[in-house]
């Protein structure tokens, strides 16, 4: 069986992982045959797909900076995946180097990764938790002593909340989340749709039927569901756009279609 000297003890390589296909949609290395097989499964459906996910990073990019720019220098990344490079922390490290940021992801290797790449730094924490239970995520010590300092906070959910199925309460999970950011936090979130997909319907379910398969479902939601994510907060302009709309930093004239199948905001909590 395919091993590497990254990988964790004890994880099941011949079962694909959502954050490992992620990885493998934008060039990286830390993903196992499975993995890629259920991508280039995904790719015959969607074969676009890279560029969402470098819509996505770009999105961050830029959502980050503008964060940092605003006083905020704490960050809590829920569903990191593998921490590659220009991650959160990173982006964050470069416009103040005194902030803090705590990943959290469900996927060991994405853990063990993102310790490997965070070395001893005392900012940057890597945990392995679960966005449906927000619970547990608030009890970890990381996780409380970074809400309990004076400040906000901004709440990453980037690309996360589609693997929360309805029958999970998604809705119920960010609430519970956001009661607990401290005043002029941010919620920061990007999540997929059908409205911009530039294929059939038909072609879309294929590639949703390839995240069933590898039982990892992938909920597609429509703008106006995305935004109850948003309930509470003031949005910040220009709103719940499509992901390349958001304070682009330049504009693009002729900008891949499927760039466009995914929504992005940042909400303030009052």
């Amino acid at each position: 069986m395919e091993r590497a000297a990254w990988a964790p003890p004890g994880i099941d390589t011949s079962m694909p992982s959502v954050a490992r296909m992620y990885d493998y949609y934008a060039g990286g290395s830390h993903n196992f045959a499975a993995d890629r097989a259920a991508a280039r499964r995904t790719l015959e459906y969607l074969p676009g797909l890279p560029k969402t996910v470098q819509a996505d990073r770009a999105f961050m990019r830029r959502a980050v900076g503008w964060a940092v720019g605003r006083g905020v220098s704490r960050f809590l990344d829920i569903g990191c995946g593998i921490v590659s490079y220009g991650n959160v922390h990173q982006v964050a490290r470069a416009a103040d180097p005194g902030s803090r940021v705590v990943h959290l992801d469900h996927d060991p290797v994405a853990v063990a990764h993102g310790r490997e790449v965070a070395g001893g730094d005392p900012g940057i924490t890597v945990v392995a938790a679960d966005l449906r239970r927000p619970r547990q995520i608030l009890d970890v010590p990381e996780v409380a002593e970074l809400l309990a300092a004076p400040g906000p906070v901004a709440l990453l959910l980037l690309g996360v909340l589609p693997f929360v199925e309805d029958a999970d309460d998604p809705y119920g999970a960010v609430r519970e989340l956001g009661a607990a950011l401290p005043p002029e936090s941010l919620i920061v979130l990007t999540h997929a749709a059908y409205d911009g997909v530039p294929v059939s319907q038909e072609q879309t379910d294929g590639a949703l039927g390839v995240y069933r398969d590898i039982r990892s479902p992938l909920t597609l939601r429509s703008q106006e569901h995305i935004a109850r994510f948003f309930e509470g907060y003031e949005m910040v302009e220009p709103g719940l756009v499509f992901t390349p709309r958001w304070r682009p930093d330049a504009p693009a004239e002729q900008e891949d279609p499927y760039a466009f199948s995914s929504y992005a905001g940042v909400g303030r909590k009052a």
